[in-house]
């Protein structure tokens, strides 16, 4: 399972804007063999690719805007290639898009995105945050809508494990719907008490071990580990958060 942890870049956005090539070398004596990309904070895509290959750090598809893939695909395709992945992933929305219309328009305008890409061997993704949990769209969550499987045109999952808790939902009865259509899963905790604010991988309370012992299971290839807010540096959180998930890999390993 190691080789299938990513850690997600949104989380060092402060630490990648002072020294980005520093930062991936951190990750790398830390023990990450993947990164999950969220933007380049003006860095020459060629370059930040080239440290990469020099430390072996492998991409676990990329982040990127609605706008990107609707008006910049060939731009958003080359870099896709440069950094070795086949996945690039629809981030989040901005608020005018949060409602019935809003997200009719995101499903046809990724699926347009998926069908000019799937014969090229790319992958058109979205990540959920809770506010998709908050509008019903034909019997179900705006979510399910979004993600609703079109085998010519497939949008895949990326479900995010603290977004689906927020929203007052199970994240392992959740993601059952998404099997061997969820290439990419976000492993993100949330803290026990009131706050219910972002935590650790192992320190919060969501239990990861049946997630990840359904990821190997059910089509998984990564699994991005990311913090979006942290106490202290966030450095020593996806420290804490890889060495918690190897802990976590024996038991594991012993049920697959």
């Amino acid at each position: 399972m190691r080789h299938k942890l990513a850690a997600q870049l949104y989380t060092l956005r402060n630490e990648l804007r002072r020294d980005f090539p520093g930062t991936l070398r951190e990750l790398a004596r830390m023990g990450w063999t993947a990164v999950q990309i969220d933007g380049l904070h003006g860095n020459d895509p060629k370059e930040i690719a080239a440290v990469m290959n020099e430390l072996g750090l492998r991409t676990a598809g990329m982040h990127v805007g609605l706008e990107r893939m609707k008006h910049d695909l060939p731009a958003v395709l080359e870099e896709a290639r440069l950094f070795g992945t086949r996945d690039f992933i629809c981030h989040s929305l901005p608020d005018a898009l949060m409602n019935p219309a809003g997200y009719a328009s995101v499903r046809s305008d990724l699926r347009e995105a998926a069908g000019k890409v799937a014969g090229q061997g790319f992958r058109v993704g979205y990540h959920n945050h809770d506010f998709e949990f908050h509008t019903r769209m034909e019997g179900g969550y705006a979510l399910d809508y979004v993600l609703e499987l079109d085998p010519g045109r497939p949008v895949y999952a990326e479900i995010d494990t603290y977004w689906v808790k927020k929203a007052g939902l199970d994240p392992l009865t959740y993601i059952q719907a998404y099997a061997n259509r969820m290439p990419i899963l976000h492993l993100k905790d949330m803290t026990a008490d009131e706050a219910r604010t972002f935590a650790a991988i192992g320190t919060g309370s969501i239990d990861f071990v049946p997630i990840l012992r359904w990821g190997e299971r059910n089509g998984v290839e990564w699994y991005a580990v990311e913090q979006d807010y942290c106490p202290g540096p966030p450095l020593d959180s996806l420290a804490l958060s890889f060495d918690n998930l190897m802990r976590m890999e024996t038991e594991i390993a012993r049920s697959v």
